[in-house]
């Protein structure tokens, strides 16, 4: 499995102040990656370094030629009065084919919200729709940041099932931070625990059981992470239930 991006030795500075120092990883083609982090861990800045919008201070990052990479915001402010409907939304900056619109939108689980204006979709809705948008490109890395911030426990494992399911019809690979520090897809290959720098990383269970995870967020949860199951894993299950 080869790597799409890799970081070595990277550092990102604000002002004065050092927000990430000496943080390497790799992330692999088609790879769920899951990254958790009190505020101010440099999370947010870390997915802004991978699309080049945060200068580096030191170390580098070396991407495999021609890498495509999408983003998909935390949130998107629309004027409540401008009439837009998600196929014209699809349009901006540029027409796109209807074809490739159709595609994008049953990918990402909302082709029925195609004629809806924009402004009457709800939260659920409305980042699903941004996930089609981000899909238009064809993305190797498709970056999420907090991409579940402000939506109920159903809404968020119902758009984590969706990113699972982007990540098999397309084999793209997903970055992804986490607003919730208890909550981590199933699917995740590798969970990134960031503060500064990497303090422990791995498949969920490891970094749930780790002593730098449970420093940082204690022992309410025994520790753990919540791992979302999916209902194909447990049939009678519709919410989240603890890893013990």
């Amino acid at each position: 499995m080869s790597a799409l991006i890799t970081a070595r030795g990277l550092a990102v500075t604000q002002g004065q102040t050092r927000v990430l120092h000496n943080v390497n990883f790799s992330i692999m083609r088609g790879e769920i990656v899951t990254i958790v982090g009190p505020n101010g861990s440099g999370k947010s800045s870390l997915l802004r370094a991978l699309i080049g919008a945060t200068p580096l201070s030191a170390g580098t990052l070396t991407r495999a030629q021609g890498l495509r990479i999408s983003h998909v915001p935390q949130s998107l402010a629309l004027d409540p009065t401008l009439p837009l409907t998600v196929r014209r939304f699809l349009d901006l900056p540029q027409r796109i084919r209807d074809n490739d619109a159709i595609q994008a939108l049953e990918t990402a689980g909302c082709s029925a919200q195609s004629s809806k204006q924009m402004t009457d979709l709800s939260g659920g809705q409305m980042q699903r729709v941004m996930l089609a948008r981000a899909l238009l490109s064809t993305p190797d890395l498709l970056i999420q940041d907090e991409a579940t911030q402000g939506l109920d426990q159903p809404g968020t494992a119902s758009f984590y099932q969706r990113i699972e399911d982007v990540r098999s019809e397309t084999g793209c690979s997903v970055p992804m931070v986490s607003h919730d520090l208890h909550v981590v897809m199933a699917a995740s290959d590798r969970v990134i625990c960031l503060n500064g720098h990497i303090c422990c990383e791995g498949h969920p269970e490891q970094v749930a059981s780790a002593p730098e995870y449970c420093a940082l967020f204690g022992t309410g949860t025994q520790g753990a992470l919540a791992l979302y199951r999916h209902a194909h894993d447990h049939e009678h299950s519709h919410d989240h239930e603890a890893a013990e």
